[in-house]
């Protein structure tokens, strides 16, 4: 009756080594490293840049515990924190001797100090959130009004080309606030503009006003216009200060939308509120401009005589490029960048949406400079440098670009990511700035684990002595529940935050509620005169029902603090959710499979260890009479 198949055994036994090992990395704690990633999308952190990181610790006489190469860059571990600083020092003056102009970044990390071969296994830490690790709290104020205002400026460069293709004169197009006007000197002629700009702008709402002889076209955004505008600069922006913060080598950068307008970014172990800020407050430009690829130009160029109206930039690979002044397309006029592959050589690519106008000009130049090279350049701070330069093959309509050539899979995700987030969609203010120490973040985490550790105990004493050897069961499948909920935050590379610990600490209190429920439901039927064997198989097969209905509409609410919650809340609904999951397991799963292997194998259990058992006017302590 009170006996699992051996297969359930199996599963329980395979799923606390599992708890185990994915538990296991969080009581190795972290080592200081020094990562060396790049400062700019063009120059990339090979294997090459690992050699150079041996060689320089090497001359230096560092020793060091490892050198890693990842996605991120390379990084390099060390015994204590002394020697990370020097190690850093050294890695800046090797890879950054022109301090005007840095090529990589060299930032302080902390790398899990876990065995290889948990990390082989994919075991790895949990990650810890600003208020455990130290950091800066920034939150950003996105001007959607901005947004729509280069928007529109934007537009009116475009209302401009329109009346100009379609020879209607007019007195003048200016904005006045947020809106367009065009003025006219003919009734006949404003109406066939009407029309014209209402054909190429379909989200403008556009009306006609009279005032005595100035006749005007008054043209404004529509209102899912201005929604979607402000959707995508707020996708953009976030997507651009992701790509700014890999600059800052943080292991976990938080950046998430709040509200329909504003910006969190958290930077774990970031000390450097002055360089986050400056970071955070780049804006950088895209020109497409043609290359002047002249007999002797680009010599002549680097000898000091470059030719009227071009100048010099480096391309992808360090080689100089000669380019043309004049700019042809800006950012404003890119909609969407894509990575993905060239249909005929099957050679990784980026794929351009240019809006209308952007389409025109592209169509323009391209029909004129076939079999010439167009430089895609990103101007930053006054700098700028080519990303690609590739060459034109035949006249591209539509709006759709493709660049491919000598591009890796990586570089073209790379390159789209710059084309698609190589400035900022919409201005943003920082409303709000905190930094926290590591050492409160220490603190934080102690008094934490203490909280943990102190209820755990108070529970696990009051269970023994009310319950006896029922009670042992349930602490060790609390001790269960706690080791699933590590490994799986752990194996989900969840952030664990302050209120994630709260979190914690509640599944407990939820986790041991389920085994007193099983315990009182077995001393109801012991009561009743059920055989104690009787009385286990009835109590947890009665008990399940209410232990899963409770467990259910606590998880419903989980559910909505995790979609409809931001920041802190978000982090406790995972941890709550999480343990609910375990909770049921091991209060159910794993007790039942300790139970039966202590008393399961008795055919004839004469009495169970479960604490007193009160009947009207009698005492027992055996389940019996």
């Amino acid at each position: 009756m009170n006996r699992y198949p051996l297969w359930k055994y199996i599963i329980v036994a395979v799923a606390l080594v599992l708890g185990f090992i994915y538990t296991l990395p969080n009581f190795f704690g972290e080592s200081p490293a020094v990562q060396v990633s790049s400062a700019k999308a063009t120059i990339k952190v090979d294997d090459k840049a690992k050699n150079r990181v041996e060689e320089a610790l090497k001359v230096a006489g560092i020793a060091h515990d490892g050198i890693q190469l990842d996605n991120v860059g390379v990084k390099a571990r060390f015994k204590n924190t002394d020697t990370q600083l020097k190690a850093k020092d050294v890695l800046e003056k090797t890879f950054n001797p022109d301090a005007a102009e840095p090529q990589y970044v060299i930032a302080l990390n902390l790398l899990a100090a876990s065995p290889s071969w948990l990390t082989a296994l994919h075991a790895l830490p949990m990650y810890l959130g600003l208020d455990l690790r130290g950091g800066v709290h920034f939150l950003l104020q996105v001007d959607m009004k901005g947004a729509l205002t280069k928007r529109l400026d934007s537009t009116s460069g475009d209302l401009r080309t329109v009346l100009r293709d379609k020879n209607l004169r007019h007195a003048g197009i200016s904005r006045e606030g947020d809106r367009l006007v065009v003025r006219f000197r003919e009734a006949d002629v404003r109406s066939k503009a009407k029309s014209a700009i209402g054909d190429s702008q379909p989200d403008l709402l556009i009306t006609e006003q009279d005032d005595g002889t100035d006749l005007k076209l008054v043209a404004m955004l529509k209102p899912e216009a201005q929604k979607k505008i402000g959707e995508f600069a707020l996708k953009q922006n976030i997507t651009t200060l992701h790509n700014r913060i890999n600059e800052l080598g943080v292991a976990e950068p938080v950046i998430q939308q709040q509200g329909a307008d504003r910006i969190v970014v958290q930077l774990p172990g970031v000390q450097d509120t002055a360089k986050a800020k400056d970071i955070l407050g780049r804006t950088a430009t895209l020109e497409i401009r043609m290359v002047d690829d002249s007999p002797g130009a680009l010599e002549a160029a680097l000898a000091g005589n470059p030719p009227f109206g071009t100048e010099v930039y480096n391309e992808r690979g360090g080689q100089p490029l000669l380019v043309k002044k004049q700019v042809v397309l800006t950012g404003d006029r890119l909609t969407d960048a894509q990575p993905g592959f060239d249909h005929q050589t099957n050679e990784a690519a980026v794929h351009l949406t240019l809006d209308s106008a952007g389409a025109r000009i592209f169509k323009d130049v391209t029909r004129e400079n076939i079999n010439k090279r167009m430089a895609i350049l990103l101007i930053e701070k006054g700098k700028g440098e080519v990303v690609t330069a590739p060459v034109i093959r035949s006249e591209i309509g539509g709006g759709r670009v493709q660049i491919s050539g000598r591009m890796t899979t990586s570089e073209a995700n790379d390159t789209a990511l710059l084309l698609r987030a190589g400035s900022l969609a919409a201005p943003m203010d920082i409303i709000e700035e905190r930094t926290i120490g590591p050492s409160l973040g220490a603190d934080n985490i102690q008094k934490g684990f203490h909280s943990t550790l102190w209820g755990f105990a108070a529970i696990a004493v009051f269970m023994i002595i009310y319950y006896q050897v029922f009670g042992v069961v349930s602490v060790l499948a609390l001790a269960a529940n706690l080791l699933f909920l590590i490994a799986l935050l752990s194996l989900l590379q969840a952030t664990l935050t302050l209120p994630g610990i709260a979190a914690i600490a509640l599944a407990l209190g939820m986790a041991i509620d389920s085994n007193v429920l099983i315990n009182e439901r077995i001393r109801e039927e012991l009561r009743a005169g059920m055989p104690a064997q009787g009385a286990i198989f009835e109590g947890y097969e009665r008990a399940f029902g209410t232990i899963l209905d409770s467990n259910v509409t606590t998880l419903i609410v989980g559910l909505m603090l995790l979609i409809f919650g931001s920041g802190p809340i978000r982090g406790f609904a995972v941890v709550h959710c999480l343990g609910i999951l375990t909770s049921i397991f091991s209060s159910v799963v794993v007790s039942r499979a300790l139970v039966n292997l202590i008393y399961g194998h008795q055919k004839k259990l004469g009495k169970v260890a479960i604490g007193q058992i009160w009947k009207p006017g009698i005492a027992a302590t055996n389940g019996q009479k």
